[in-house]
């Protein structure tokens, strides 16, 4: 069994911001996979499917952000599960706009939500996958975080948030060698199409697009 976690704020307001690109994987992961994500239990929204043939379960945190690990503690609590097969996904500042890292390990870096959970649990050796958001110089943090993504932004986020949930589903059913070396990579540069005009972008950030996996 696999406890897959993304990171975010509940509430209207935070919805499509940059510290919720944990939300928005769920999302898509429970829609490529026909899980509803609606029931509350252990201080979240939580999910019951498979992957394969490995039953999943799909958090989404409802502590906000800062208070993450208090509620992820009580699930891993539960279910007593390997830390390996706890798979976190969240928003990452130090990354470009639009980069996916998977890693088996390592630590919170400027993240509060991952410090919160490393934390509560007292083990940081488990999966993330983190997405880039970039950063601003000129908009303080917090704002930034909690603000919309640019136009500009969207279609590389979205496209991240996609292979961010393909990427759980190759890590789960193939392993993390074979999804670190699919999914680790930067986002691709705009291609000009036949017409000469280059793609852009489409739709709210983390639309659901159709199954995929590894």
């Amino acid at each position: 069994m696999y406890i897959i976690c993304g990171l975010g704020n509940p509430g209207k307001e935070y919805e499509q911001t940059r510290h919720n690109m944990g939300f928005l994987t769920m999302d898509v992961l429970a829609y490529k996979l026909g899980i509803d994500i609606r029931r509350l239990k252990f201080r979240s929204l939580i999910g019951e499917g498979r992957i394969g043939t490995e039953k999943v379960i799909l958090v989404k945190p409802q502590t906000y952000m800062n208070n993450s690990g208090e509620a992820l503690r009580e699930i891993v609590a539960y279910y007593d599960i390997d830390p390996q097969h706890l798979i976190v996904v969240y928003d990452d500042i130090d990354l470009p706009v639009g980069d996916l890292r998977l890693r088996e390990k390592g630590s919170a870096g400027t993240h509060n939500g991952m410090r919160s959970i490393i934390y509560q649990l007292q083990f940081d050796d488990f999966p993330r996958i983190r997405i880039g958001t970039g950063k601003s110089d000129v908009i303080p943090l917090v704002s930034f975080v909690t603000g919309k993504p640019t136009e500009e932004e969207q279609k590389p986020l979205a496209d991240a948030i996609e292979k961010a949930a393909q990427a759980v589903i190759c890590w789960v059913e193939h392993g993390p060698r074979e999804a670190m070396q699919r999914f680790n990579h930067k986002p691709n540069k705009k291609k000009k199409q036949e017409n000469g005009k280059t793609d852009q972008p489409d739709g709210a950030v983390g639309d659901p697009a159709g199954p995929a996996g590894c």
